[in-house]
């Protein structure tokens, strides 16, 4: 009998709910834990909501879950105290998937400064904040991932 876990064995029993996440980025620290639960996300551009008046981007998208080995779960990502936002190189059709591959921050004048977030393809979105206040949080049960996320010619494996 092996001692290995496997992917599987991290899942929760069928029927049981996992401990959703729930974080919050104050700083470039905390922004890169999220970037790492949130690599291999993917969106859809509709999936970016951009509301001026209350100053805040949110985005709806389906979090690869690295922590459990094979499964994703949807999830929100929110900025708040937000001053503009840009993109470029970021397709427009609303059914175009983009993979978020990692996010940045880059201070600017206290306690301000600008998140990039970076898709694959190249594409990126620059978020102007005037602090940062960034939460992100999971909505909904976990569900089998067809395929694992690949990186560097890595082979893709079942999730």
């Amino acid at each position: 009998m092996s001692t290995e876990a496997t992917a599987a064995d991290d899942m929760p029993p069928p029927g049981t709910a996992a401990e959703p996440l729930r974080l919050l980025a104050e700083d470039a620290d905390d922004l890169h834990i999220i970037s790492a639960a949130l690599q291999d996300a993917i969106m859809r551009p509709v999936d970016i909501v951009w509301e001026p008046s209350a100053r805040r981007v949110t985005l709806a998208l389906s979090r690869f879950c690295w922590e459990c080995g094979g499964a994703r779960v949807m999830a929100a990502m929110q900025f708040g105290d937000v001053i503009a936002v840009k993109s470029r190189r970021l397709p427009r059709g609303p059914e175009h998937a983009l993979e978020l591959l990692a996010m940045d921050f880059e201070p600017g004048e206290a306690p301000g400064g600008r998140v990039t977030l970076m898709f694959a393809g190249g594409g990126d979105l620059r978020i102007d904040v005037e602090c940062l206040d960034a939460v992100l949080t999971d909505l909904s049960e976990r569900w089998p991932a067809r395929v694992a996320p690949t990186h560097n010619g890595d082979e893709p494996e079942p999730a």
